[in-house]
């Protein structure tokens, strides 16, 4: 596979994919603490996945399965794996199913591109453990969801990020959705993050706020990556200064969601908005129940066998399944 990714601030051109380092050699390979100014940590450019886990009937993890949808996100361009995400069902994995799920996520890309593993926890110490173990399997960067049901305050936000970050490292991407979360990353405080903290990196922006998301790039600028974390607001947030998309439409449409993004960094804004637009109708039926539950839906009316959920998400509302259906024929993917 041609072209080149970012990991750990170095651009790795596939060519040269043996030498991508891993856990083992990572300390050797990597001084500690680089500043941002000496070296830039971006982890991906583009859509990454938030890819699904799928689930035999007993509800164990279908590996099997999921090295399957791997090769199929690989194969259809897409720039990043993220693993054990709110669309990965993570916070319904014990913890030794998350860890294990990491590191055949990473063993089964193989380098090919990075892998960015979901460690939050509204835990801070169940995180850094999350944390210390990804980097260890050999991990490219964090994802780290704001710390659910506890409503932190600001400064709580701060010195969470803060400890789990100079516990590895690794690139971070924080992760605000407060819709799920009951918790909401104010600008001044990710700014504040990705300014002072070297290895904080960049943010997934769901809250679908865009003028909280203009004040964080006119606060922060070059000092955050950018992506957005609603599917339907690609171009929007690229337009702030975004860099890409963690993506759930990408599970089941990876070639046309990193089309949205190439386009618009190769400068085809316009080209770039058609994709966006033409999308809009199947993003909606994707988000009609909650995530991810229209998704592995989806997958599995392609045939993708990823199996149910586990509880409490249940089974998709028939009408939905048709709207759903009917949305994947019109966007010509099923």
């Amino acid at each position: 596979m041609a072209g080149s990714y970012y990991a750990q601030g170095y651009i790795w051109h596939i060519a040269d994919i043996e030498h991508v380092p891993r856990a083992a050699d990572r300390e050797k390979r990597f001084p500690a603490r680089l500043c941002r100014e000496e070296i830039n940590m971006a982890i991906f450019k583009g859509a990454g996945v938030a890819i699904v886990t799928p689930f035999h009937e007993d509800g164990s993890i279908n590996y099997e399965k999921f090295a399957e949808l791997v090769e199929f996100q690989i194969a259809g361009g897409t720039d990043a794996i993220i693993v054990c995400g709110t669309t990965g069902e993570s916070s319904t994995l014990t913890h030794e199913e998350h860890l294990e799920l990491i590191r055949f996520c990473i063993e089964t890309v193989k380098g090919r591109i990075p892998v960015v593993a979901g460690t939050g926890s509204n835990c801070t110490e169940t995180a850094v453990y999350l944390s210390t173990e990804a980097e260890k399997y050999g991990a490219d960067g964090l994802l780290l969801v704001t710390p659910y049901y506890n409503k932190a305050t600001q400064n709580g936000l701060y010195a969470h990020y803060k400890k789990i970050a100079d516990s590895v490292k690794l690139p971070i991407i924080l992760y605000n959705v407060p819709s799920r979360t009951g918790c909401n990353i104010q600008p001044q405080t990710a700014a504040r993050l990705c300014t002072e903290v070297d290895n904080i990196v960049g943010i997934k922006e769901a809250s679908g706020n865009i003028s909280q998301i203009a004040k964080l790039m006119a606060l922060a600028g070059d000092k955050v990556d950018l992506y957005s974390g609603n599917d339907d607001q690609i171009v929007p947030v690229m337009s702030l200064g975004g860099i890409g998309v963690i993506s759930v439409l990408s599970n089941v449409a990876p070639g046309q969601t990193h089309d949205i993004c190439q386009k618009f960094l190769d400068g085809d804004v316009e080209g770039s908005r058609k994709e966006q637009l033409r999308a809009i109708e199947l993003c909606d039926a994707l988000f009609c129940e909650v995530n991810p539950i229209p998704v592995k839906a989806a997958l599995n009316l392609m045939g993708k066998e990823v199996g149910g959920l586990h509880m409490p998400l249940s089974d998709m509302e028939p009408a939905n399944v048709e709207r759903l259906k009917k949305a994947m024929q019109a966007y010509g993917i099923l």
